[in-house]
């Protein structure tokens, strides 16, 4: 059984893979930290001046909190690994699991925020618009504060990537709120907190949908969406020395980890080692895909060399 390697696209350990993503635990820390400080402000000071707009986008920065988290546990599980032997591909599920939880607290605090909203349109109850507008302001400043603590880890970690997506989006809410606050201020316009609560909430709903889809996507391990199966195997088929490819499989372990395996049927006189480091280069290079087992098998259907990476 022979074996072929490519350092430039050789699969990383789970902790070398977190080694970019590690440098920036101490930011992701800090970002997750001022989140949990904004959603607790905007519970207590929404339920005690009921602004359906506070609670509304607190909904929306408990995703982001619980985002950053999971952006922060996925660091430190990659970074120690896993010593169970049962346990091949460490705790990265995990993640996913949480994002499909996720993803349905969403859908009931966006269902439960636009029934409020219904309500509260035939009779608006009166909200004070200052501490609507100290908590926005507090709420805006934490995500501009955390939006650039990740800014130069987004570069470097898709990982960090997400957070500081998250982080983005929630500075939209608290935009929102701002605004919401400053009408019912300035003009004593009762609807603008539940119209700018329903413009949250239906912001919201299709992160949930996106969110569940990609999570249910993971675990019923279809491809990637930016993986065109056919085309993979269209790609392999034309290399030369390569006859057939079969058992061509594509997931996605977690999010930003994509997965390949495949069989690939060589030609007599092909030199199979060429062809292992032809089918690397392609996968990676091309289609993105650095862990994947690619087996090798000549015609005849005897003996076989493996490359994994």
């Amino acid at each position: 059984m022979g074996h072929g390697h490519d350092h430039t696209h050789a699969a990383l350990s789970p902790g070398e893979a977190a080694s970019a993503s590690g440098r920036h635990v101490r930011r992701l820390a800090m970002a997750l930290g001022l989140g949990l400080i904004t959603l607790v402000t905007q519970v207590i000071v929404g339920f005690a001046t009921s602004s359906l707009a506070l609670l509304s986008d607190s909904a929306h920065v408990f995703t982001d909190v619980l985002g950053v988290f999971m952006a922060l546990a996925a660091v430190l599980v990659a970074k120690r690994g896993t010593t169970r032997t049962d346990q091949t591909f460490g705790l990265y599920r995990a993640e996913v699991f949480a994002a499909l939880f996720n993803a349905a607290l969403l859908f009931v605090a966006a269902g439960w925020i636009l029934y409020e909203a219904a309500q509260r349109l035939s009779d608006p109850p009166e909200v004070p618009g200052l501490p609507v507008v100290l908590v926005a302001i507090v709420g805006l400043a934490m995500n501009i504060i955390a939006f650039l603590l990740l800014q130069s880890g987004a570069k470097e970690s898709i990982n960090i990537r997400g957070a500081y997506l998250e982080v983005m989006a929630d500075m939209i809410g608290s935009v929102g709120v701002l605004i919401s606050g400053l009408v019912t201020l300035l003009f004593g316009w009762r609807y603008a907190d539940p119209l700018i609560g329903v413009g949250i909430g239906l912001f919201v709903l299709p992160r949930a949908y996106s969110l569940a889809r990609g999570a249910l996507r993971i675990l019923f391990q279809h491809a990637p969406s930016g993986v065109d199966v056919d085309q993979v195997r269209a790609d392999l088929v034309r290399l030369d020395g390569v006859v057939q490819v079969h058992d061509l499989h594509v997931w996605t372990l977690t999010s930003g980890m994509e997965v390949a395996s495949a069989h690939v049927v060589a030609a007599p006189a092909a030199d199979h080692s060429a062809v292992l480091l032809a089918a690397q280069q392609l996968l990676a290079d091309k289609h993105h895909l650095e862990h994947a087992t690619v087996q090798i098998e000549p015609v005849s259907g005897s003996g076989c060399h493996e490359l994994t990476w």
